[in-house]
């Protein structure tokens, strides 16, 4: 079975949006609000993703930490780049998300990091619907950590991966 991240499109995919221009211009199209709060993809490999996002005032509460909306979206982002990524081999794919759990442990303040280390679990999901045609599910965790390396949120996303007729 070849993997979907080894393929040229794979490649393509994590070129382009490693490319912090590139990006922001598919985000303003495809993902506005992610687009205003400023989200940045900071990493992509076939087994982690990380994002980041900075306190400031389009992602503020009236508690002066970052809203949890936001974070949830720089949570969701770190797993579903990865799923986008793998989806890029073969045929079409519709993913969703069907679930989400957070907790916080810390306030959110100045430059926030989401890792996602599930590209395996999420390209394991998407070939075995590719191979059976059926629906498949995967957790993944997403964990926000501040700039001092203390945890302030863990996301767990639950995708559902279906491979399209």
């Amino acid at each position: 079975m070849t993997n979907a991240a080894d393929t040229p499109q794979a490649a393509a995919f994590r070129r382009q949006v490693l490319n912090p221009m590139k990006l922001r211009l598919f985000m303003l199209r495809k993902l506005p609000m992610a687009w205003l709060a400023g989200l940045r993809l900071t990493q992509l490999t076939p087994e982690s993703a990380t994002v980041t996002i900075r306190y400031k005032y389009l992602t503020q509460n009236p508690f002066r930490s970052l809203y949890f909306a936001c974070l949830a979206m720089a949570a969701e982002l770190a797993s579903g780049i990865q799923a986008m990524m793998h989806v890029q081999a073969g045929g079409p794919v519709s993913m969703l998300v069907v679930g989400i759990q957070g907790d916080f442990t810390k306030k959110a303040v100045g430059l926030i990091t989401f890792t996602c280390p599930d590209g395996p679990h999420i390209a394991q999901a998407i070939a075995e619907s590719r191979a059976t045609g059926e629906g498949r599910t995967v957790v993944c965790t997403s964990t926000g950590v501040d700039e001092a390396g203390d945890v302030v949120a863990v996301f767990k996303l639950t995708w559902s991966f279906r491979a399209k007729k």
